[in-house]
């Protein structure tokens, strides 16, 4: 980076309090016997992952652990970089965090700046920078485990660009802004997977329209008793509100009472228990369409040679981009090989639509025979699918195994309906994360243009105005 700004180490910015720059502490030194239900956050590398530090899936320590590790404690605006392991991450801990206090885990480093020198998410964006990343990285080993030597040091002697502390708000105020723009829509496609999902453990596995209607008809309900217990089900909703519905919306109503209308108000017995009557026994590979034979891998050198905008993906993540494709459609991809299991035994899984090109580590897949292609995700987000993988050393989920998988089919009517149900939820998080990519693209671009001073941020904030 050619900056037109003179640069600083990172030492010369941190705070003058004692362990300013600090490491995690040794695992010895944290017992499993010091974690609890709730307390001071352990800050790990899968909490860096995202823009800021994602706050979920934390382990947590006592209060009093928690300051026996005080040299490792981290607070707002603290910036968390992974020195071993998977080196690179970068975070910084928002000013909106959950937590007040957090512990860095014994992978981890924590950076906290002198804010009258310097605005910390200023060198956050620096360190996430193509050339901060290579800085940062100059002394990494990749020998056994990838860590970086040395890691303070190594950290607190980083060069930095270091503008006025005004033309540095004003570059956060930018960058910042559209990450917060991104992370919200993130949150918002959570929501509505998560949505999504409870819908279908409604519907599909804990049966509660059809529990609702045994339980009204042994109740002595009338007919319309009956569904009105469905339709609470499927809803959430109490009579009264209900009843307001009707009196509001009756279209909506009348949508909802027929969707009740269609749910069995008996069980009957299957080889998988208890299942809702006149619904079938079926397996993923009749409700799946599998277009594996159109994968072509590319080596590494190929994909170089064919450089573009198009993701290519892998078992569980895209891995590079290509000017060509060979998908253009909604698939969902699941890991066949190498990386197939998660922790819960639940597989890699990958929803995608557009233009792509797929290799032959992930099988592609589309519903089938009235199941759609996101029922069809949210039925293997609910799977264990331990008993389906094969292989000791590299794991692998092969077709027939896959097709085998116990599908419970409540029909092509019910089907129809919980894809009328989720589909705006799908169609709203594909068109949010085109828009998140295009803020990340833009974002890419900006960065290190105004941390170099490329481009001035006046030039922005006039454009803009």
């Amino acid at each position: 980076m050619d900056s037109n700004w003179p640069e600083v180490s990172i030492d010369e910015l941190k705070a003058s309090s004692k362990n300013a720059i600090a490491m995690g502490p040794f695992g010895s030194r944290i017992k499993v016997e010091n974690f609890v239900e709730d307390g001071v956050p352990v800050i790990k590398g899968g909490n860096l992952t995202g823009d800021f530090i994602v706050e979920d899936k934390f382990d947590f320590l006592t209060e009093e652990k928690a300051d026996e590790l005080k040299a490792s404690n981290a607070f707002r605006r603290d910036i968390v970089i992974t020195h071993r392991g998977t080196i690179g991450q970068v975070g910084i801990i928002p000013d909106d965090s959950k937590f007040e206090r957090y512990v860095v885990s014994q992978s981890q480093l924590k950076v906290t700046l002198d804010q009258e020198k310097v605005n910390p998410y200023f060198i956050y964006y620096f360190l996430r920078s193509p050339v901060g990343q290579h800085r940062l990285l100059m002394n990494a080993s990749q020998v056994g485990v990838p860590a970086i030597a040395q890691a303070s040091t190594s950290v607190k002697s980083i060069m930095v660009p270091y503008p006025e502390k005004e033309i540095q708000n004003k570059v956060v105020e930018i960058i910042l802004g559209l990450d917060t723009k991104i992370h919200k829509n993130r949150q918002i496609n959570q929501t509505l997977e998560t949505m999504a999902q409870a819908m279908f453990k409604s519907w599909f596995v804990d049966f509660e329209p059809v529990k609702a209607k045994i339980a009204a008809i042994e109740a002595g309900e009338d007919a319309e008793g009956v569904i009105r217990a469905a339709m609470s089900a499927i809803s959430g909703k109490t009579d009264e509100e209900l009843d307001q519905l009707q009196a509001e919306q009756p279209e909506h109503y009348t949508q909802l009472k027929t969707t009740a209308e269609l749910f069995p108000s008996a069980m009957q017995d299957s080889e998988l228990g208890k299942v809702p009557d006149g619904w079938e026994i079926s397996n993923f590979g009749k409700v799946s369409t599998c277009f594996d034979k159109n994968r072509i891998p590319l080596s590494k050198r190929q994909r170089e040679q064919k450089k573009g905008l198009i993701p290519y993906y892998g078992a569980t993540s895209v891995m590079d981009y290509v000017d060509e494709s060979i998908f253009d459609d909604i698939y969902l991809l699941l890991g066949e090989d190498g990386s197939v299991l998660k922790d819960d035994g639940s597989p890699f899984i990958q929803y995608i639509w557009g233009k792509s090109w797929v290799n032959n580590h992930a099988h592609v897949l589309q519903g089938a025979n009235g199941v759609s292609t996101e029922h069809l995700m949210l039925f293997m987000q609910s799977q264990n699918i331990t008993a389906y993988v094969t292989g000791a050393v590299q794991l692998k989920l092969n077709q027939k195994n896959m097709n085998s998988i116990p599908f419970i089919n409540a029909g092509k009517p019910i089907n129809d309906a919980f894809y009328f149900s989720i589909a705006p939820f799908y169609a709203f998080k594909r068109n949010d994360e085109e828009e998140i990519k295009g803020l990340r693209n833009l974002s890419d671009i900006l960065l290190p243009k105004l941390l170099s001073g490329e481009l001035e941020v006046n030039a922005i904030n006039e454009a803009e105005g």
